[in-house]
């Protein structure tokens, strides 16, 4: 079994605990431990928001400094506030249109998430479009892109719209393998 520390951060009402349940049932599907903690006292004005993800044999919910394997990031400005928890071979995927100066020592993929999600007609994808992104770099995290959707369509059956603008914002992050 993998073991793995996931973060994942960013602004109130850009989905991170939508994110968080993806992988925290992904993990399940895959009869893996899981534990989660999330930050989110300020996500209805737009405050930081963070979720930590531990899958594997762990006893605590809250992942420690230097010990994330991954750093997931919706918003760019998020990366300098989290980015001490990564390990020093810690993996970055964010929403941002260049390379971050912050984090330039870890292997680190962005994604254009805001302008992307704007060409598919739904803004609020932002979080699929760098779960996916990330994902795109095989073996970085503990699932596969086919594990999340599979989750993504048990939770969305019988909604086919949202579960189609959900897939295609998924899959669109997975379009994206431009390394920073």
């Amino acid at each position: 079994m993998r073991e793995q520390q996931i973060i994942i951060c960013g602004l109130g009402g850009q989905g991170i605990l939508f994110v968080t349940r993806l992988l925290a049932e992904t993990a399940i599907a895959k009869g893996l431990p899981v534990l989660t903690s999330e930050t989110h006292g300020m996500a209805q004005r737009g405050g930081v928001v963070v979720s930590h993800l531990k899958v594997g044999g762990f006893t605590s919910p809250l992942v420690r400094p230097g010990q994330a394997d991954a750093l997931l990031s919706l918003k760019p400005e998020t990366v300098p506030l989290h980015l001490h928890f990564l390990k020093k071979d810690g993996f970055i995927a964010t929403n941002a249109k260049e390379q971050l100066e912050e984090g330039a020592s870890h292997p680190t993929v962005t994604v254009d998430a805001d302008e992307l999600a704007l060409s598919l007609g739904d803004p609020q994808a932002v979080n699929l479009i760098v779960l996916g992104r990330a994902l795109a770099e095989q073996g970085r995290l503990f699932c596969t892109a086919e594990e999340i959707a599979s989750v993504i369509k048990q939770k969305m059956a019988g909604k086919e719209k949202q579960l189609a603008r959900a897939l295609a914002a998924f899959s669109a992050g997975l379009g994206q393998t431009k390394e920073a």
